[in-house]
Parts: structure tokens; C-alpha cells; sequence
């Protein structure tokens, strides 16, 4: 039986991960959560329970309880020789899903230090971990933001330049160069992925999506960055359709290893691999928020505020060249503007997801 171990797994991206992995597969997860930052066991449990009427993929079935081992673990310390015994199970690990981090960037800006601090010592400990139970792989999940902004039409390919432009992104890049420390000097088999804005069910009241829904529900105004003529624009991604994109890589590709560490037969090269994972739909974020009024059946009220006087650190614009992924054979299996109108629909339904 394949057996992975999810960090993060009570967070947003990571609950819909473990989903995924529970809707397609028949492994079983390790997943762990410190649960003391915007990880919660409400998403878990909500999952586990049942509650998928709106998931494209099936209702799951009994074994899903059965096949997730949920581990509390602050990441910020290192694990236990009893946890790793129990990650590892009777078998040994074979995937390793790094995606425990803060993520919000405004957080980042207020308290700098420490968010700096937990995020790098999150990857730290994980590697560690990684180091002594030796998965067939550990997927790093990262994000576009580390690139710094892009502008239309000039997507980052994978490589480019990091050129990060708040704490936030810093600590991301961070835990990246630590990744690819721990590829050349220890042999862990590494894959990084960048990611872009997600969106689905469950997600923070913090973020986009659900905060324009609370708003547009209420009818209060919510705030826009831009300027008449210059609207921030992001390509926004499904979370399941992120887990579909890591899954496929697991199956369809065996990372490569740099060349002192790697076995006979093994794919060797100069850096880890690395995939940006990305909707095709460049959104502008007021576009965005007249989307989210649609699918509730609510106007839309809404102030524009420019970006750098209200968010030091913000950047406009993002863009990712999904060039590599998508010549492997990869595609989001939901189109977007589906996959929000179902989260919108779940959201209204659901109105405890939208409390602070």
C-alpha cells in the first residue's frame, strides 16, 4: 500500500489535497497539522464525514477514515522518533507533501521575524524528517510569488529570477533554497512546484474569494486594490485542481537527483525539478469580485484602493509560463469559472466557513 505524509493538512490547500489523494487513490495519509495557525480539524472532519455534495469526483466511501491517520505536529520543532515510526508505518513512506507554511502575506508584513522564522523552521524539520525515512519523493509546494510581480503577457517560466517582494514570499523562497540545499548535499529527492492564488471550499474569511462573498452577502463595500486602468490581476487555481496537478507528477514523473546521490538507472541534472502549476484564466481582481457577486445573486459593492499606499510589499500582478506541465499531458480538469460557482454555492450553504 502507498503511504504519504501531508504537512499542513488542516489548512486550506492541504485538506483539499488529502481529499483528493482519499477521492482517487488508495493510499494511506499521514496527516499532520500543528492546528494552532489557520490549520483546523473542522476541515478534516467536515471532509472525512462526508460532506461532498458538490465534489465532481464521488462521495468517497467508508475507508476514507480508515486510510488517514491525522498526527498533531508543530512543525517548528523537529519530530519525535515515535512520530516518524508512526509516518512511517510498517512499510516505509513513499511521498512526502510539504505544504505546511503561513501564507498570508499581510500577517508577514505585520510581524516579519516570526513569520520568517516559523516558515523556515517548518522546512527544516520537515527535511529532516525526509532524511531519515528516505520517500521516493518530497514535493515542496511553493508559490509564483517568489518571482516577484509579472507583467501581462510575460509569465515566469520555471527558474526564473527570485525576486520576492514582501516576507511572505521571502520565507517561501527561503524554504526553496533550503529544498535544494538538502537535494545536492543529502541526496532528499526534492520536486518543487509554484503555485498560484487558490481558491474552494473552506478557505480563510481572510482571503479573496470568501471575503468579497461575506461582503457581497452583506452588502458592504469591499476594497479593490488598483487604479482605474490598472487592476491587479492573478491566474487563480482550484485547490483540487493543484492536487490533481501534484498527483500526476507523482505517477507520471520520478524526480531527478543530482548527480553524487543518484542510483543507477536514476534521471540526474544540475537542479531539482521544478513545475509551475497554474489556470490558464488571467482574472483581474475586480472581474474577480463581479464573478463572485454573480454566483451569489448579489451586487456588488466595491472601492479601489491603490496597491503599494494600502499594502507595502503587494504586487500587481502575477504570471506563470505552465508550458512545462502541460507538454507532460496535464490540464485543470475543472475550468475555472465551474470551480468557483461551486465554491460560491458550497459557501452559501455552508456560512460558518465565512465567521472570523
Amino acid at each position: 500500500m502507498t503511504r504519504c505524509l501531508l504537512t499542513g493538512a488542516g489548512g486550506f490547500a492541504g485538506h483539499h489535497f488529502l481529499e483528493h489523494v482519499l477521492a482517487i487513490t488508495d493510499w494511506d495519509v499521514v496527516a499532520t497539522d500543528s492546528f494552532r495557525h489557520r490549520g483546523t480539524c473542522d476541515r478534516i472532519a467536515q471532509m472525512l464525514d462526508g460532506d461532498r455534495r458538490l465534489d465532481t469526483l464521488g462521495t468517497g466511501d467508508p475507508s476514507w477514515h480508515s486510510r488517514t491517520t491525522v498526527l498533531t505536529q508543530d512543525l517548528t520543532a523537529p519530530f519525535s522518533p515515535q512520530a516518524a515510526h508512526v509516518i512511517a508505518g510498517a512499510d516505509g513512506l513513499d511521498y512526502l507533501i510539504a505544504m505546511a507554511s503561513e501564507s498570508h502575506v499581510d500577517r508577514s508584513i505585520t510581524d516579519p521575524a516570526d513569520f520568517t522564522q516559523n516558515n523556515t523552521a517548518v522546512i527544516l524539520n520537515t527535511l529532516e524528517l525526509a532524511r531519515t525515512l528516505q520517500p521516493r519523493a518530497v514535493v515542496v509546494i511553493s508559490t509564483d510569488e517568489v518571482y516577484g510581480p509579472a507583467e501581462p503577457g510575460h509569465p515566469h517560466a520555471e527558474w526564473s529570477p527570485i525576486l520576492p517582494s514582501n516576507p511572505y514570499a521571502a520565507s517561501k523562497a527561503a524554504q526553496e533554497a533550503i529544498s535544494v540545499a538538502y537535494w545536492r548535499t543529502y541526496g532528499v529527492p526534492v520536486i518543487i512546484t509554484n503555485t498560484m492564488n487558490m481558491v474552494g471550499e473552506r478557505q480563510h474569511p481572510e482571503k479573496f474569494v470568501p471575503k468579497v462573498l461575506r461582503a457581497a452577502l452583506t452588502a458592504e463595500p469591499v476594497t479593490i486594490h488598483g487604479t482605474p486602468g490598472n487592476i491587479g490581476s492573478r491566474h487563480y487555481l482550484h485547490a483540487r485542481n493543484m492536487a490533481d496537478a501534484v498527483l500526476f507528477l507523482l505517477r507520471e514523473t520520478r524526480p531527478a537527483m543530482f548527480p553524487a546521490h543518484a542510483r543507477p538507472g536514476q534521471v540526474t541534472a544540475s537542479r531539482p525539478d521544478r513545475y509551475n502549476i497554474a489556470g490558464p484564466d488571467r482574472v483581474d481582481n475586480l472581474t474577480l469580485a463581479q464573478m463572485i457577486a454573480t454566483d451569489a445573486g448579489m451586487p456588488l459593492l466595491y472601492r479601489l484602493e491603490d496597491f503599494h499606499s494600502a499594502r507595502p510589499g503587494h504586487d500587481p500582478h502575477y504570471g506563470l509560463d505552465t508550458a512545462k506541465i502541460t507538454a507532460l499531458g496535464w490540464k485543470p480538469p475543472v475550468p475555472f469559472a465551474e470551480s468557483l460557482e461551486r465554491t460560491v454555492t458550497w459557501t452559501i450553504r455552508h456560512p460558518e466557513w465565512l465567521a472570523d
